[in-house]
């Protein structure tokens, strides 16, 4: 059983469709319906009922997929701690702006790209309530 497996049956499990999952990771249907299905016959068990729509999954499925992303988040966690080590700072951030504070971001955009260029930023404007909420 690897990761990626794992990252596959929760993609599919999020997505309800094969083919939406693999192009959410970014890889082609028949790789990651091989590696969902390598999972199911090392595990012995089917994770989905194929031929629904959207997919469903089995009564043990949902426990594997339950599973898999405490397993998929303590993996991050800990690359997340080497990083952390290696005083390496990276990855995605999302940052929630109210529309008045949009006009002054490019004021330190540049400068926020050149120090952190492993950081891949997302910028969405939200109304204050929205942004607590979110």
């Amino acid at each position: 059983m690897t990761l990626t497996q794992l990252e596959y049956v929760i993609a599919v499990s999020k997505y309800g469709s094969f083919t939406k999952a693999s192009e959410k990771c970014n890889v082609t249907q028949p790789t990651l319906s091989m590696q969902v299905q390598n999972l199911e016959e090392e595990l012995k068990i089917k994770v989905f009922v194929r031929g629904t729509k959207p997919i469903q999954l089995t009564e043990v499925g949902k426990k594997i997929i339950e599973q898999g992303q405490v397993i998929v988040e303590e993996a991050i966690k800990m690359k997340e701690i080497v990083s952390y080590e290696k005083n390496y700072i990276g990855g995605k951030f999302k940052l929630g702006v109210i529309p008045t504070v949009t006009p002054i971001i490019p004021l330190f955009l540049n400068k926020f790209n050149e120090k952190y260029s492993n950081v891949n930023l997302k910028i969405e404007e939200f109304d204050s309530k929205d942004i607590v909420s979110k």
